[in-house]
């Protein structure tokens, strides 16, 4: 019998998205992700460093699938699709996305387990939660 296999950490997540500077703006200028080296693919794109996770942003091509979300609004919540981020401090987030003029979706508020958590959305929909311990 094989062994079972053993997941050891998320690497990366992908995200399709319809403007990469838009895009790039969002992860790097407004999350404070790194821009980090990305290889010589056959379709547009950015990585970013997110901790010891990469961010992928795929530009949106025939063969991705399409980058906006549509969703009806009572689905818009922590409770669908989203990624979440750790930050240091969800309250200095909230601050921060404020005065970016970036609208938090929800929160912030604490999750049963603890962390103080807020949800937003980048720029094609994609619910991103930020949390802190």
């Amino acid at each position: 019998m094989a062994p079972p296999i053993r997941v050891k950490q998320i690497d990366h997540i992908s995200i399709v998205v319809k403007n990469l500077e838009a895009s790039r703006w969002f992860y790097v200028d407004a999350l404070g992700m790194e821009q980090v080296p990305r290889p010589a693919f056959s379709f547009d794109g950015l990585w970013f460093q997110a901790g010891s996770t990469l961010v992928h942003l795929i530009l949106e091509h025939p063969e991705s699938g399409p980058a906006d979300r549509d969703q009806p609004l009572h689905l818009q919540v922590s409770r669908t699709r989203h990624v979440a981020f750790e930050v240091d401090d969800a309250l200095a987030a909230k601050a921060r996305l404020e005065e970016l003029g970036i609208p938090i979706a929800s929160g912030p508020k604490h999750r049963p387990d603890g962390p103080l958590q807020l949800t937003i959305f980048d720029p094609d929909n994609n619910l991103v939660e930020l949390f802190s311990l």
